[in-house]
């Protein structure tokens, strides 16, 4: 139930940022890119454990815009034109902590091979499915326990350092084991899939419609998230829900189960 709860979070969160234009530009050669995380964090890594310069200037000038998220929106620091940001970044960094993560970061992910291919299969899926959703560029960060995904405009960043397993000793002072569950590799390319999709298809009129309402429109995307893996690894009622619905439908398309706000044929089979 956690799980959903922040889903919706998420969603609102999303839903605000399309209603006050916050969504993030996308990288101008996103389009070019092919589907391949970018590993924006080795050079964020290099800048905050080593103080290398150079680092810092290439963050800036080859991403420019994940640049600006991460201290901005992220860490909030301040903008990025404060002539002091660049200390305040990494100062900030600093705490023995926040090193640790960077480290243990680093290390778990210096092969992103299977994710890249996860994303890949997944995105070929979902492209046959809705041949008109962009592909997104995605990249990884280290985001200092923040926000696991980031979603801008047709772009996914991936915060590594929430995903370092249950097991992972720090999670466990801050985190619940059901929280921590899900914070490990496998759930990296079903978070990517469900917010970006979610970025996509929000729900209109997000905050004046029942609970059950938004819980089943997670559902629908969560269930679209698993046909596209080829894998069940998002389980909830509501999923199970939207499985019967599509059972008892099997002609609706995965773009007329996603476009449609009509909820109540799906509530009648809803049992709490």
């Amino acid at each position: 139930m956690k799980r959903i709860f922040d889903y919706i979070v998420i969603l609102a969160f999303i839903m605000l940022c399309s209603a006050c234009e916050f969504k993030f530009k996308p990288n101008e050669e996103a389009d070019a890119v092919p589907l391949t995380v970018q590993r924006y964090d080795r050079l964020q890594s290099r800048y905050l454990t080593t103080g290398d310069f150079s680092a810092l200037q290439q963050m800036n000038t080859d991403y420019p815009i994940e640049t600006r998220t991460l201290i901005e929106k992220m860490l909030q620091l301040g903008t990025i034109t404060d002539a002091n940001i660049s200390n305040r970044f990494l100062m900030f960094y600093q705490d023995s902590t926040l090193q640790s993560l960077i480290a243990d970061a680093e290390a778990m992910y210096a092969n992103m091979d299977d994710i890249n291919e996860q994303l890949k299969k997944s995105f070929g899926r979902l492209h046959d499915w809705l041949p008109e959703l962009q592909q997104p560029y995605f990249y990884a960060q280290i985001g200092a326990l923040d926000q696991s995904i980031v979603v801008g405009e047709h772009s996914v960043g991936i915060s590594l350092d929430k995903y370092l397993g249950p097991e992972y000793p720090l999670y466990k002072k801050f985190y619940t084991a059901q929280q921590r569950a899900t914070m490990q590799r496998e759930y990296i390319v079903p978070d990517c899939l469900t917010f970006y999709l979610l970025s996509i298809y929000p729900m209109k009129d997000f905050d004046t419609r029942p609970q059950l309402d938004r819980d089943l429109h997670m559902g629908k995307v969560m269930w679209t998230v698993n046909k596209a893996l080829g894998k069940d690894i998002l389980d909830t009622k509501y999923v199970k829900t939207i499985q019967a619905y599509v059972k008892r439908n099997p002609k609706i398309t995965v773009k007329e189960l996603l476009e449609d706000e009509d909820y109540s044929p799906i509530e009648a089979l809803h049992k709490d």
